[in-house]
């Protein structure tokens, strides 16, 4: 036995001297940086090993012998040093962006759908140096270069990446650190699958709720489908031109007019039209499964009140958006004279924005667009503030896996939670954009499995799959950003 201990003692200090004699190299060598080698001497704390009596110092000796010690960095210490960004073809266009730190380790964040990199580019200059752990500060530093929809968009980016890069460094999901989990797993919403042969669309609606599991379904209930229909609409031939806010038709467009504004008025045949339409897939789905409705088209709240009578029998879970959401007195009005619930919010940037539709109970539900609203923090807060007055939320989500994830951490932490949306269900590569770090799915049947362990947000980008699916207009990844680095401005907003 003590021969035993002693070949095993020999082949310790073997194996420890080794360690040292690499630990040393790398100190010592002219390529380590400096924040690596103050990094490796300040990292670890513990007790001293037999790599004392071989030449270290003191605090070299502390980073060797504890080198196993299961650490993700040294928080307080760490830096943003660069912040860098690609464009997925998800949604048109779609920005991912990474933070990296002085420590090696970074955060991973997302511009919103269909938003411009640049929203988050601009931060850049305003966050280089900081803490990446202090999020609250950061976020209060950049929250003014944010607005509402899409402006929003640079902010919340960067806020996600916060709090990926904050997890990480502590060694602990996201979730934990907004207060805590109510939920393991997240209900997922996804789009009604649609045909012009009602045995094809059957089918194709069993595939979603049987084969892929989804509990909660969403459709659209268009007068886009009425504009070709005679006696369907009134005043009809603004939508017939400019109807897509993305391809043109200028300022006046039907696009670019807001709802009280267009004419359009739905007559009675076109609301049995759309009725039939809400019939026919609430037979093929059944009562089991709530229905949401959502994309109605620009028309004034007399027009919202008659068409949501006209589908109130089928029950649905709610009315997205029937008038912008700056409209509260309107939406109260259409939430008053209505039985289905109503629901808004997808545009919606900050807290202080949210208030007016919650504290009047202009809808029954908010919608939050994490991407938009201000990230995983305030939208928490926003889901909170709603709580405290009887109101759910519900969650809008189009984007990438990135901020797929965000969502689900900020829903796992936030009690009144009913359900995420998921757009790109049927997007064969979108999953494979990102792989989980604990090997959980990332989708199981309809739901999103909460990282119970898995520190930030839980995934890494699998580059070559990302690179597969990059927006034609902008090839490049992670490309360098020094010109995004300077702050050219005085951004204070008060004398």
């Amino acid at each position: 036995m003590k021969s035993i201990i002693k070949q095993i003692a020999a082949e310790t200090r073997e194996k420890e001297k080794a360690a040292v004699a690499l630990q040393r190299a790398e100190l010592e060598s002219s390529l380590t940086s400096r924040d690596r080698r103050n990094f490796l001497r300040k990292f670890a704390l513990g007790g001293i090993s037999l790599s004392a009596f071989m030449g270290l110092s003191f605090q070299d000796t502390l980073a060797q012998t504890t080198s196993k010690v299961p650490r993700a960095s040294a928080p307080s210490d760490l830096k943003i040093t660069d912040l860098r960004y690609c464009l997925t073809a998800v949604m048109g266009g779609t920005a991912i962006i990474k933070i990296d730190t002085n420590q090696g380790i970074y955060g991973l964040g997302e511009v919103r759908d269909a938003a411009d990199a640049r929203y988050a580019l601009m931060l850049k200059s305003r966050i280089l140096g900081e803490n990446p752990c202090n999020v609250e500060k950061i976020f209060k530093i950049i929250k003014q270069f944010g607005g509402q929809a899409r402006q929003g968009g640079g902010v919340c980016a960067v806020e996600m990446a916060l709090w990926d890069l904050c997890g990480k460094a502590y060694n602990v999901p996201a979730w934990q650190l907004l207060g805590g989990r109510y939920r393991d797993s997240i209900r997922i919403y996804a789009d009604t699958p649609e045909s012009k042969n009602p045995e094809e669309q059957l089918n194709r609606i069993k595939y979603r709720t049987e084969t892929q599991g989804y509990t909660w379904l969403k459709m659209d209930v268009s007068i886009a489908d009425l504009k070709d229909v005679p006696g369907a609409l009134v005043n009809p031939e603004i939508l017939k031109s400019g109807a897509n806010q993305f391809s043109g038709g200028g300022y006046l467009s039907y696009a670019n007019t807001k709802h009280p504004f267009t004419g359009i008025q739905i007559t009675d045949k076109g609301l049995e039209i759309l009725a039939a339409k809400v019939e026919k897939v609430r037979n093929m789905v059944g009562y089991e499964i709530p229905i949401s409705t959502d994309h109605y088209g620009h028309f004034d709240l007399n027009n919202c009140i008659r068409l949501g009578k006209a589908l109130e029998k089928y029950r649905l879970a709610w009315l997205e958006d029937m008038v912008p959401w700056q409209y509260t007195e309107q939406l109260k009005t259409i939430t008053e004279a209505l039985e289905t619930p109503t629901l808004t919010g997808e545009d919606i940037y900050l807290l202080e924005f949210f208030k007016p539709l919650i504290d009047n109970h202009a809808v029954d539900i908010i919608h939050p667009d994490l991407a938009t609203s201000g990230g995983l923090l305030e939208t928490k807060r926003i889901g909170d503030y709603a709580e405290e007055k009887g109101i759910a939320m519900a969650m809008h989500q189009a984007g990438t896996p990135v901020s797929f994830m965000a969502n689900v951490h900020c829903a796992a932490a936030t009690q009144n939670f009913l359900a995420m949306e998921h757009h790109s269900v049927d997007l064969e590569w979108w999953e494979g954009l990102v792989k989980t770090t604990d090997g959980r799915k990332l989708i199981d049947k309809g739901f999103a499995p909460v990282p119970l362990t898995a520190p930030g947000l839980g995934i890494e980008l699998v580059d070559e799959e990302v690179k597969k699916h990059l927006h034609p207009s902008d090839p490049s990844y992670f490309a360098p950003t020094k010109e995004w680095d300077a702050k050219k401005s005085h951004d204070r907003t008060y004398s």
